[in-house]
């Protein structure tokens, strides 16, 4: 699968004191790569009621983001596990690709039960369509 991309611009609001933006910050652009790369899936017929949540959030900072930039995401999904989904997201300046890396974010999401909170199984048919073997997804 290739990497879902989008783009998006610094607003004032996100900066810190030193006018770079604020570290948590980032998170809510992983989440941002997160809620567009899932609203293009259900575009593209990926079942509504899948809920994910996230289990762990790592941050690495490479270079600093400044106001009004605008910045690239791609996330990548690396791995389809039983309940689990291990995803990348590498924040870039726009058109600078790698070479302009700015962070990269990985999560681990899961699949839940919004009433009881208790992780599901992933449907195959969403690892099919996001090009997993079925038989290499029964594990994590």
């Amino acid at each position: 699968m290739d990497p879902f991309t989008h783009r998006f611009r610094v607003r004032y609001a996100e900066l810190d004191p030193q006018a770079v933006v604020f570290n948590s910050r980032y998170l809510e652009y992983a989440d941002i790569l997160v809620t567009e790369f899932f609203r293009s899936a259900h575009a593209n017929g990926m079942p509504q009621d899948l809920e994910f949540h996230v289990r762990r959030a790592e941050v690495d900072f490479l270079k600093p983001i400044r106001a009004d930039e605008e910045i690239e995401g791609q996330l990548t999904i690396d791995r389809i596990g039983n309940s689990s989904m291990a995803m990348t997201i590498s924040l870039d300046g726009a058109g600078g690709g790698p070479a302009d890396r700015r962070a990269i974010v990985t999560l681990l999401q899961v699949h839940v039960d919004l009433a009881s909170g208790e992780p599901l199984r992933i449907p195959d048919a969403l690892r099919t369509a996001f090009g997993f073997e079925l038989e290499g997804a029964a594990h994590g």
